[in-house]
């Protein structure tokens, strides 16, 4: 089945680019064909200048983009684990250079390294999704609705630790359908059928009529 159909859109180094949709409107779809994990079967997809169409999801990750999938980690490894397996492709001692910044940006994980990602709060694993990805240092950051299933007092945590990486020049592209990530973004695009309906600034996306009636009934 196809659920894509004619996506135009594109992010600008150190920017942040929102994609807002209801559920089952292509968001997933668009992120995990672009990351390789879904075959693109028509168009082009191009990265810091070099059509990935054909290369496999490893080769995407080695060029500077990571994926944060919904769930975000391995449950049944431990937050030490989690951390390792997002930077598989690097030595050591980067590794442990880079998880050691990790740990200090986010201290509950740090007492808890060598627990189950199991053992941790909704808001604690989300947190666990977001180091793992960082440990790569990725140019290219895509996450699927990071707000899922939790509170909003950790979706405000969550947004105030994604500026923290859109500081230090991280690009993302961000699935989501909760309104409140419009403040990261410079930019956004609003997806219905596998299509875009609406692309533009912050400003115009937050005073439009469609995003605020159709999706999020404000």
């Amino acid at each position: 089945m196809q659920i894509l159909w004619g996506i135009d859109l594109n992010v600008g180094s150190g920017e942040t680019v929102l994609l807002l949709g209801a559920n089952s409107a292509g968001k997933t779809t668009l992120l995990r064909t672009i990351i390789g994990l879904i075959q693109c079967r028509g168009g082009s997809i191009t990265f810091d200048g070099t059509a990935l169409q054909s290369l496999p999801p490893d080769q995407r990750i080695r060029r500077g983009i990571a994926f944060m999938s919904e769930l975000g980690v391995f449950p049944t490894l431990s937050i030490e684990e989690n951390i390792r397996l997002g930077g598989y492709f690097l030595d050591n001692a980067t590794v442990r250079r880079r998880s050691a910044r990790l740990y200090d940006m986010f201290p509950d994980l740090a007492a808890k390294r060598r627990h189950a990602a199991a053992t941790l709060s909704g808001g604690q694993r989300k947190m666990l999704g977001i180091a793992k990805v960082l440990v790569s240092e990725p140019k290219l950051l895509l996450m699927d609705e990071p707000s899922s299933g939790l509170a909003p007092v950790f979706v405000k945590q969550v947004i105030k630790v994604l500026q923290t990486t859109i500081d230090a020049g991280t690009a993302l592209l961000i699935a989501e359908q909760n309104v409140a990530f419009l403040e990261l973004a410079n930019r956004g695009y609003l997806i219905d059928g596998g299509r875009v309906r609406l692309s533009g600034t912050r400003a115009e996306l937050e005073s439009s009529d469609a995003v605020r009636e159709a999706y999020f009934g404000l």
